[in-house]
């Protein structure tokens, strides 16, 4: 059994895609899945589907969210695979959102998925991050977009994002985005390092 599902994820491109909150990368993802046929898979998504559904899981993450936590690298690599196994036959290839958080996550994606193809580093300035997710709070009502939780979000992020940076960065498979520009803008940019695999 287990060999069928590598199969089926054989030829599919996988891509990691990093960048802060409010770096835009939900809204340059949405983009792709359009023109390229890829399947969105936020690992943030995945969780709140779990809370929101009351399941014991759920209300396990929940908790361990609250509290500023993460959920255990394990489940998250589950709900991932088979997510992806799911829309192997229909897709083109994934955008994994937000992943990996650490080293030790891409790691350990490799060892039981498979190595990315790419990883798109959504780049966006601390201001631009902060003023767009202020923005955001006051449409979305998500209760984690308020100044306070907003910056320690951030410290976190550049905390871990650093290492996976530096991690991946001899293998060659980095594509830096300028994500200060207007969305078009960093579409471009996107887009160029997408047609760039064929």
């Amino acid at each position: 059994m287990a060999m069928q599902w590598k199969d089926k994820l054989k030829d599919c491109k996988i891509i990691f895609v990093v960048g802060g909150p409010g770096s835009g990368k939900g809204t340059q993802c949405e983009k792709v899945v359009h023109k390229y046929g890829y399947t969105h898979l936020s690992t943030g998504d995945l969780l709140r589907a779990e809370v929101s559904s009351g399941s014991e899981r759920g209300k396990h993450f929940q908790n361990i969210m609250e509290a500023g936590g993460l959920v255990p690298l394990e489940t998250i690599l589950e709900m991932l695979k088979d997510a992806m196994i799911a829309k192997a036959d229909v897709s083109k290839g994934f955008l994994i959102d937000g992943y990996p958080r650490e080293v030790k996550q891409g790691e350990e994606f490799e060892k039981r998925i498979k190595p990315p193809t790419l990883l798109l580093y959504i780049d966006a300035g601390k201001e631009t991050m902060i003023k767009r997710l202020l923005g955001r709070g006051l449409t979305s009502g998500r209760s984690d977009d308020n100044e306070e939780t907003i910056a320690k979000r951030l410290d976190t992020y550049y905390q871990a994002t650093e290492p996976v940076i530096n991690y991946y960065q001899p293998k060659g498979i980095i594509r830096k985005i300028n994500a200060e520009g207007t969305v078009d803008e960093v579409f471009a940019q996107v887009c160029a390092a997408l047609d760039a695999l064929k």
